[in-house]
């Protein structure tokens, strides 16, 4: 606390903080003030505080979890940030971030994201939301291959998200088409990107998956 004096402090899952902390909290928040631990003391802060949850915080107080003097004192302005599932728009630009992020952390060398793999972390539901994607961004970072992160890349749950049809729209083709390429990125998947391999495992030729992939718009370099 005293490092950010004059400045935010972020208090992450508040909602999740045992009985006796959060009334140190609510005696914080009302003085600004706090002891430092063997201090003989209180030390004084200007601060502005920030508090982040995953939780309801109403249920819990009705629940008897989380104090309802500290909810209302938190419960100035808030902000719901909706589920990453609800704005798959932003999916994309958070993805590219963190596989830049990451790059740098690990001094490896990925530019890009392949448009197949993109187009499987957008169909996705994220329920462990940004610090999900963050995971799978990393992991694909540390075991893939340079310099893309391609969908062989990612966690099979993910690899086996279904594009979500726009409503009131449907085509047979398009049923078709997304279910052939829904197996053709599977197979690959399980192969780790090994053609002839995936080949085998849909009982069809290597020539005609070349052409399969090519009419249904996946990415050749998988």
């Amino acid at each position: 606390m005293e490092l950010a004096h004059g400045g935010t402090v972020l208090l992450d899952e508040v909602g999740d903080i045992s009985s006796e902390l959060q009334t140190k909290l609510l005696r914080f928040l009302q003085e600004r003030e706090f002891d430092r631990v063997g201090g003989l003391k209180p030390v004084s802060v200007d601060v502005r505080v920030i508090a982040a949850t995953n939780r309801d915080l109403r249920q819990a107080v009705t629940d008897g979890r989380f104090r309802e003097d500290l909810y209302h004192r938190l419960d100035v302005i808030a902000i719901a940030l909706p589920p990453l599932r609800e704005r798959r728009s932003d999916i994309p630009a958070l993805a590219r971030y963190f596989q830049q992020r990451f790059s740098s952390e690990t001094k490896r060398s990925f530019s890009e994201i392949a448009p197949a793999a993109e187009e499987k972390l957008v169909a996705y539901d994220w329920p462990g939301n940004v610090r999900e994607l963050a995971n799978v961004i990393e992991r694909a970072v540390v075991l893939g291959h340079e310099p893309t992160i391609a969908v062989h890349d990612l966690p099979p749950r993910i690899v086996a998200a279904q594009p979500k049809a726009p409503a009131g729209r449907f085509s047979y083709r398009a049923g078709v088409d997304a279910s052939r390429r829904e197996l053709v990125l599977k197979a690959l998947s399980q192969t780790g990107g090994n053609r002839a391999a995936a080949a085998k495992v849909l009982g069809i030729q290597r020539t005609y998956l070349l052409k399969l992939m090519k009419a249904l718009g996946i990415d050749e370099r998988l």
